[in-house]
């Protein structure tokens, strides 16, 4: 291992810069060629080539036909015909050795534009018994075949891999997303500690060591204390680059891994990569702790089984997902159901809180016009609008998922306790628009093998790190990470989105035909309101002068009973034609559309207090402006009736001796202005303050209060209403009433614009 960056932080992470696939060695065991093709000429040969061929005097630059047996290499040559030899070596016929011993077994394979051949031989004999015969093989698939699960199927698999090899120890090894890995199958030698359960760190195997795994599927190290032996010449001739060994078997260990396996007192190792769909799912890890050799019919066998375990995984993984897939595509048919009978898209969720709850989470929730509709026990409101504001700001895409929300928002997450994983499918962007669901974390006891946290220590040679030597049982509790959240689930999330995106699509086309249709309605109605009003007019005049005649002319033939009708018919007939007016004036204000210009409000009260001049005159009132209006944008006819009705109304309803009014605004940071007009009235009753901006209603008798006919504040909620404000009160019978209202955004210019005063008292 090369030594670490300074500048960067000295751990296991800086062996994924070591070029561990160009050692420029072999283990001892072995001897190796590289050859050039079609002619198969030594371009680079191993140093030890000697025990191969003892009696050639030059082997580089040398065909490989007039070093070696010909009947051998028309062996190796016609199989290498017939077989894929690129990257993934080929296993031939042995190589009798020149001294009589064990033969030469034969691995070929091509790897850029470079023909690559490597003899091993082991001069162990018992190690050599260590293939299966073809009954024991057969026999070990019958078995694999019978597991009821993919746990069963792991561990009939570590048992018959050390059966078949012969080692001490054998662990199926599976990978986490977070590439740390933990053992979830073991066969061992009786007296040896069980590794079965423990987890190891990501440090332990390097990035560029699994993929080194996951493209070269068998790795034996059958001696972890033999000495390297290098290549002649160091660099290749046609490259003048350090021959790339990626697919080699023999290709020397990494010295940080020789020294792993030293710490763990192993003497030979072989690992299997299990790799399912193309991503490295997991590895058979082999242990001897003597040296120990595996035949090629062994590893034959054991690659084998190493694929089935491969291919099992996935069609395992792949029917429970498409299990769940089918039980989510249930889920979103009913989902459009209930949707296509509803038009309360956040009622219907709630009673859709079961279909949601198929994605395995604790709660949901809709986050919609700035309104939360929880479904379950979810997160506080506050806490969800924050997430759905951060989400639309850094999250462009339209379905995103996290485990941990530290990951995401660590200043908000304690607010979500005591859930960790959150799945989101955007609805809208701007308002944010969220569905929500939420899922609490996996808390779990982690045993590792080693302190995780301590995975390296400082080695004897400079700053080069060595890895830990205590792989005692250290336990760890995980409590912020939910499980994860699978591509099926994602998809579902997105599946689900869109038949809300629908459901939200038909409910506003629905509600844009009864908007169209509710104008058209309510145009009529004015347009009655307004014709049935003029045209009563003219009758209703006849009547009252005829009334006015017959008392004129003929009060002296009339008795006192007759006199006292007619001055009722006078009475009711002059109510009517208030009546008519004011339905006229209420018809007018909802007809007129409003002009949108800058409006000075200190002019405008002005303006109000000159119509209410008689009723002021009549019951002196205090009206007090703390500082000064604004200007805003708005239709200074309107706002001049507004603020007319509101003063009038406050001096109408007041019993005190010292009539007062308040006329004063705020300036909220996220909101419109706000308006008060307050009083030491009479006050309202909170059981009728529900009914004060209902046409026609009047709260007292027609003659208490100087009468009226109850229109007033009907007209200020439909000004308010159509300059795009909102209206409301706050009262306390016998205190005092006031009333608030707001008006629609600014302008650039308009409303929030202070009225110019170098000395304006404050609020």
């Amino acid at each position: 291992m090369s030594p670490p960056d300074s500048t960067g932080p000295i751990d296991l992470s800086n062996c994924d810069r070591e070029p561990i696939h160009i050692p420029g060695s072999i283990q001892s065991h072995a001897v190796l060629f590289a050859l050039r093709e079609p002619d198969w000429l030594v371009e680079q040969v191993s140093s030890n080539v000697s025990v191969v061929l003892p009696e050639a005097p030059v082997v580089l630059g040398q065909k490989l036909d007039a070093l070696l047996p010909a009947e051998v290499l028309a062996a190796w040559r016609e199989e290498s015909a017939r077989e894929p030899i690129n990257q993934n070596p080929l296993y031939l016929p042995p190589l009798p050795a020149p001294d009589g011993g064990p033969p030469f077994e034969a691995l070929l394979h091509r790897h850029n534009t470079v023909l690559i051949l490597e003899l091993e031989r082991w001069k162990d004999g018992e190690a050599l018994k260590n293939a299966p015969s073809l009954g024991r093989f057969q026999r070990t698939l019958k078995l694999l075949s019978e597991a009821k699960s993919l746990t069963d199927f792991c561990q009939h698999a570590a048992t018959s891999v050390r059966e078949f090899i012969g080692f001490d120890r054998v662990m199926v090894y599976r990978f986490a997303d977070d590439d740390s890995g933990h053992v979830i199958a073991e066969s061992r030698r009786d007296d040896l500690e069980s590794y079965l359960g423990l987890h190891y760190p990501a440090s332990d195997i390097p990035k560029q060591a699994r993929d080194l795994f996951r493209r070269s599927p068998v790795r034996l190290n059958p001696d972890i204390y033999y000495q390297p032996v290098p290549l002649d010449p160091p660099l290749h001739p046609r490259t003048d680059k350090p021959l790339d060994m990626s697919h080699c078997v023999t290709r020397s260990m990494s010295p940080i891994h020789v020294e792993y396996l030293k710490n763990m007192g192993v003497g030979a190792s072989m690992s299997l990569s299990i790799v399912v769909e193309g991503r490295l799912w997991g590895l058979f890890a082999c242990h001897h702790y003597r040296p120990r050799y595996v035949t090629h019919g062994a590893r034959i066998a054991c690659e084998f089984l190493a694929q089935t375990l491969s291919l099992q995984t996935a069609e395992k993984e792949r029917l429970d997902q498409a299990h769940y897939a089918s039980s989510l595509q249930t889920a979103r048919e009913q989902l459009t159901g209930l949707f296509e009978e509803s038009n309360d898209l956040p009622t219907t969720l709630q009673e859709a809180a079961p279909i949601l709850g198929e994605l395995h989470a604790g709660a949901s929730a809709l986050l919609l016009a700035d309104a939360v509709h929880p479904i379950g026990a979810a997160p506080s409101e506050t806490a969800i609008r924050q997430l759905g504001a951060w989400l639309s700001e850094h999250q462009p895409t339209s379905v995103n998922a996290t485990t941990s929300l530290t990951t995401w928002v660590p200043e908000i997450a304690d607010a979500f306790a005591p859930y960790s994983g959150v799945l989101a499918a955007r609805l809208c962007r701007n308002p944010p628009a969220y569905l929500f669901w939420f899922r609490v974390p996996e808390v779990q006891i982690v045993n590792w093998a080693g302190d995780p946290t301590k995975p390296v220590e400082s080695g004897p040679l400079g700053d080069r790190l060595t890895p830990r030597k205590s792989f005692a049982l250290w336990q760890e509790e995980v409590r912020d990470r939910s499980l994860p959240w699978h591509a099926v689930e994602v998809d579902a999330a997105r599946a689900l989105r869109h038949v809300v995106l629908e459901a939200m699509a038909r409910h506003t086309e629905r509600l844009i035909r009864l908007q169209v249709e509710l104008e058209n309605r309510n145009q009529d109605l004015e347009s009655f309101a307004y014709i049935a009003s003029h045209d009563l007019k003219e009758p209703l005049r006849g009547l009252r002068n005829y009334a006015r005649y017959l008392h004129e002319d003929h009060d002296a033939e009339l008795s006192p009973e007759a006199r006292q009708k007619l001055q009722t018919v006078q009475r009711l007939g002059l109510r009517m034609e208030q009546l008519i007016d004011a339905l006229l004036h209420y018809s007018r204000v909802g007809r007129t559309e409003p002009r949108r210009e800058d409006v000075d409000l200190n002019e405008i009260l002005a303006q109000s207090r000159e119509l209410i001049t008689a009723r002021l005159e009549e019951r002196p009132t205090d009206i007090h402006v703390p500082r000064p209006l604004p200007h805003v944008t708005g239709d200074p006819v309107l706002l001049t009736e507004v603020f007319a009705n509101l003063i009038s109304n406050a001096v109408k309803y007041n019993d005190k001796s010292q009539p007062r009014i308040e006329i004063g605004w705020i300036a909220p940071p996220d909101g419109p202005l706000r308006f008060r007009v307050q009083d030491n009235g009479i006050g309202i009753d909170p059981a009728n303050q529900h009914a004060v901006f209902r046409i026609f209603k009047r709260l007292h008798g027609r003659d208490e209060f100087g009468g009226g006919v109850g229109i007033g504040l009907t007209i200020v909620h439909s000004i308010i209403t159509r300059l795009g404000g909102h209206i409301w009160l706050d009262s306390i019978p016998g205190k005092g009433t006031t009333f608030h209202f707001t008006l629609a955004p600014a302008d650039p210019g308009g409303i929030g614009s202070p009225a110019p005063s170098a000395d304006a008292p404050s609020a």
